[in-house]
């Protein structure tokens, strides 16, 4: 019996397909697997990447919810996330709805759209630290702003300038999808409605919209998740400030493993940085069912 079910399990067909499948199940368990399960386990730990590892329990993720820079750094977390996904969802949804017409030129206008997002982040940054820049900014010139806006250095706009940059950045990828998920309606509804006598707005809101719910829910989660994660941006055009006012999770926890070299530290802020997108998620996954069609 053993040796018939060994047959089947290891035979030609499969034998080619586990070959196929190993250079990808290496990666996933080296580069995924076994750092999330080597960060939970330093987390419990003092390591310094010199020293010999000591485990010192609870007190790393003791230090940080007793530290006040965290409950500063949670609100950046927050504020951003918030700001950037509600944003990066209203505004692809409005662009989609409008691209979708028949209009002159909507091809140039699509790709003008998405292809900030293709480009890599650190010609994205120096080009929002061009268009910030004080002396030369070309949105304080817009705004008619003589002595400058320091938009990068001033501790009350500093991360709203992150938040404008970052939609302007991502904003492309949910338009696409927005964009498909539209075309993927009959138009016979809407047509169906125009002739019963509803308006534009309402076949929007009581047709259009249900529609689009499950792909409303999809980017709302991967844009919440993404935004929570964000690193590279602050990295390049803030390096956490003015006054650790940019200062996100992400970036915390890099400060703490590469710069003041507590790992430790670094992975506990990692787990809490997990729970709390965990939490989030979850919330968001049983509320699906009060406004996301046939769920």
């Amino acid at each position: 019996m053993k040796s018939d079910i060994f047959k089947k399990l290891f035979n030609k067909e499969n034998t080619w397909a586990f070959l196929f499948i190993a250079p990808a199940f290496l990666g996933i368990l080296l580069f995924i697997v076994l750092p999330v399960i080597t960060s939970f386990f330093i987390s419990f730990c003092h390591w310094d990447l010199i020293s010999p590892i000591k485990f010192v329990g609870f007190n790393n993720y003791i230090e940080i919810l007793n530290e006040p820079l965290f409950y500063k750094v949670l609100w950046n977390t927050f504020f951003y996330s918030f700001f950037t996904a509600f944003f990066g969802v209203i505004l692809p949804l409005f662009l989609a709805l409008l691209l979708n017409q028949k209009i002159k030129f909507s091809n140039f206008y699509k790709l003008s759209i998405f292809i900030p997002y293709v480009t890599p982040m650190i010609v994205c940054a120096i080009v929002w630290e061009w268009i910030y820049d004080p002396n030369y900014s070309i949105i304080n010139w817009l705004l008619g702003a003589n002595h400058g806006i320091n938009w990068l250095y001033d501790k009350n706009i500093a991360l709203w300038a992150l938040i404008i940059a970052s939609i302007w950045k991502n904003i492309g990828y949910n338009l696409i999808i927005f964009l498909a998920a539209l075309q993927n309606i009959p138009e016979t509804y809407s047509e169906a409605a125009e002739i019963d006598g509803a308006n534009s707005i309402n076949r929007f809101f009581l047709i259009t919209l249900p529609l689009l719910s499950p792909t409303v829910f999809f980017v709302l989660i991967m844009t919440t998740v993404s935004s929570f994660q964000i690193f590279d941006m602050v990295y390049l055009m803030t390096g956490g400030g003015p006054e650790n006012s940019t200062m996100v999770m992400v970036y915390w926890m890099y400060k703490n493993a590469f710069e003041l070299f507590k790992l430790g530290k670094a992975s506990a802020i990692a787990y809490i940085l997990f729970l709390i997108i965990l939490g989030l998620t979850l919330i968001q996954w049983k509320t699906r069912k009060k406004w996301v069609l046939n769920e």
